[in-house]
């Protein structure tokens, strides 16, 4: 048996912001994490699933961002999540999360799903 660890960077970067986003989420709710996976949908492949979580399952990569908020990503996505930047922006009144995934391949032109090599 191997075990594999894993630094934030080398999975996915969650910006200051979308850290701070995440945390006040998590008082709303209650919930302690944030579970990152993927779900097949829509006519090019993949959407992700960004799931307010009390705990993650039982094989998900925990990561522990600056501010506390613990972070779940699923293994079975590992491959197409690696090297994501995740950012939370501000464009006129709106405030808007970002998803900038390096292993996007193409999109649909809706922006509903996406694939991956």
């Amino acid at each position: 048996m191997s075990v594999e660890t894993f630094e934030i960077n080398q999975v996915v970067s969650v910006s200051s912001a979308a850290a701070e986003h995440f945390q006040k989420q998590l008082k709303k709710t209650g919930l302690q994490a944030i579970r990152l996976s993927l779900k097949v949908s829509g006519c090019t492949g993949y959407k992700y699933v960004i799931d307010e979580v009390a705990e993650g399952a039982a094989d998900d990569i925990q990561v522990a961002l600056d501010n506390g908020v613990k972070l779940y990503i699923d293994p079975d996505n590992l491959d197409a999540l690696r090297g994501m930047e995740i950012d939370y922006i501000q464009e006129g009144l709106n405030k808007n999360l970002v998803l900038n995934n390096p292993n996007v391949t193409n999109a649909c032109g809706c922006g509903e799903s996406f694939s991956v090599e």
